[in-house]
């Protein structure tokens, strides 16, 4: 056996799949609380990291602070508050060293398809592994950390006259390693998180750089230093001071966002005002900053030490607001008729959404229709008994939700132990319920992909709330018996047999 193949049938009480952010901070959570259970970490690629450890585009970087995107359990010491990719991979691998976790995880594997069997009351998992075969583990809670993003492919839009471009077409999610941009033109199409992180990080070399976009984002400065973090950890201590600035900064996030909510208008111009000093006089704000949608109706792009504005503030960046015609051998030809020259162009245009890292389930040999199925606290799923997923925060740092689905977990495996529950189920039986997408939220990479997530429903315990707040009182401190959450022992095997995967699969 190699050490990618997972031994046949090996059984564990939990299995987490993914070792990302989200991963480590899960098995840190169950294994302090219940040191007797077995888990086992399986992770598809071969490293730990996740999302930071895939993305190796230069400049790449948190996009909230890290004393909220940290763990909650372990402070985040450096004095970069905002960090960069490689201090924050080592930060989550450093958390699985020093928890023990390391020997936890199994690398190559892919989690494919689980069937749940009630009989049982145990997933049985398939995967497959790095070395192209198949295996199988048995688990009694199955935990997705996987997040929603396809690691395997990112969006490219279609570009008219791809091939006969001379240069180099990259997407930033597949970063190459001998790309050298040294003293070349390099346009990069799109206006997110990715594209306002490449632009200063690329005009440090480049000849020139240019950020094609159709429509602007919201862009707001953040220093990359929080003075009252370095205060807060030198007065009081790392850990107290890391907690004190965890809520100053939750709290902060929290205001931005209601009050973008509340007053869209009034936060439009305050944007505004806070760029029409970072940027040149008379640079045109109102054509390549100014959203058609409202604060907060998207993600809010941060900007550390004003990255951004200072490289459009000099001679090898520039934004162009426009729409494209077609790539030709020298560029791209814009509607208006305009020509961009370039030698390497990055298609910083998205992500795509994989639910649950395009994990199959069945539970008694039927299909579950996860796309139909209402998202219980936004953590399970409707009538599919112990199964668990982890989805952070659009209005705020990931990690603040991973920490609260971590600790509602551990609460629910207490109850069970001390009930002899074998089974956890959110029962959905109230036909009356309104639902929507469980994202609700503008992003491209979401209206995209609405067909594949779960819903959610209008009201509590089916709503997904993008508080903090709300969800620190609901999932650390709320009543597990709620009335939907149902707890049961094994159902006996001659009450309900259990179909194999295959036959609900053909």
């Amino acid at each position: 056996m190699t050490e990618n193949d997972a031994p046949q049938h090996e059984h564990v009480d939990v299995l987490i799949v993914g070792a990302g952010l989200s991963g480590i901070g899960a098995a840190h959570h169950l294994a302090t609380a219940f040191p007797g259970k077995t888990y086992l970490i399986a992770e598809s690629r071969d490293a730990i990291g996740g999302t930071w450890d895939l993305f190796r585009y230069p400049g790449i970087r948190s996009d909230s602070d890290m004393h909220t995107l940290g763990y909650r359990f372990r402070p985040w010491t450096a004095a970069k508050s905002i960090a960069d990719g490689p201090a924050i991979r080592e930060y989550i691998r450093s958390t699985a060293r020093e928890h023990g976790i390391e020997d936890r995880v199994r690398y190559g594997l892919r989690i494919t398809e689980a069937s749940w069997s009630d009989a049982e009351a145990r997933w049985t998992v398939t995967a497959t592994t790095a070395t192209g075969g198949t295996t199988v583990l048995t688990c009694g809670l199955l935990w997705s950390c996987a997040g929603y993003y396809d690691y395997a492919q990112g969006h490219t839009p279609e570009l008219p006259g791809r091939d006969d471009f001379a240069g180099r077409v990259v997407h930033p999610q597949f970063w190459p390693e001998d790309l050298d941009w040294t003293g070349k033109r390099v346009v990069v199409i799109g206006s997110g998180a990715t594209a306002i992180t490449l632009v200063p990080a690329l005009a440090e070399k480049a000849a020139e750089v240019t950020m094609l976009q159709r429509s602007p984002s919201y862009v707001m400065n953040l220093p990359a230093v929080d003075r009252f973090a370095v205060a807060a950890h030198r007065v009081l201590g790392d850990r107290t001071g890391y907690a004190l600035t965890r809520w100053k900064n939750v709290l902060k996030q929290w205001a931005v966002y209601r009050f973008s909510q509340a007053w869209p208008g009034a936060m439009r111009r305050l944007i505004r005002a806070l760029q029409v000093r970072q940027l040149p006089d008379g640079y045109d704000v109102d054509t390549h900053f100014n959203p058609s949608y409202g604060p907060w109706d998207q993600r809010l792009c941060a900007v550390p030490d004003n990255d951004l504005f200072r490289a459009l503030s000099g001679d090898r960046a520039r934004i162009v607001t426009d729409r494209i015609d077609r790539l030709d051998a020298t560029g791209i030809t814009l509607e208006s008729g305009r020509h961009l020259d370039a030698d390497v162009v990055v298609t910083a245009t998205g992500l795509r959404l994989l639910t649950f890292g395009g994990l199959r389930l069945w539970v008694d040999g039927e299909d579950v229709d996860i796309p139909k199925r209402v998202a219980y606290k936004g953590m399970m799923l409707s009538d599919v008994p112990n199964f668990v997923f982890t989805v952070g925060y659009t209005n705020s740092s990931w990690t603040l939700k991973a920490d609260l689905v971590a600790e509602y977990v551990v609460r629910l495996l207490r109850r069970m132990d001390r009930t002899g529950s074998a089974i956890a189920t959110p029962v959905n039986d109230d036909p009356a319920l309104e639902t929507r997408p469980m994202l609700d939220f503008e992003a491209g990479y979401v209206l995209r992909s609405l067909d594949q997530i779960p819903l959610a429903g209008t009201r509590r315990p089916w709503r997904l709330r993008m508080s903090y707040p709300a969800d620190l009182v609901a999932l650390r401190h709320g009543r597990l018996d709620d009335g939907v959450l149902r707890l049961r022992p094994r159902v006996p095997a001659d009450t309900r047999p259990h179909r194999p995967r295959h036959a609900a699969a053909r």
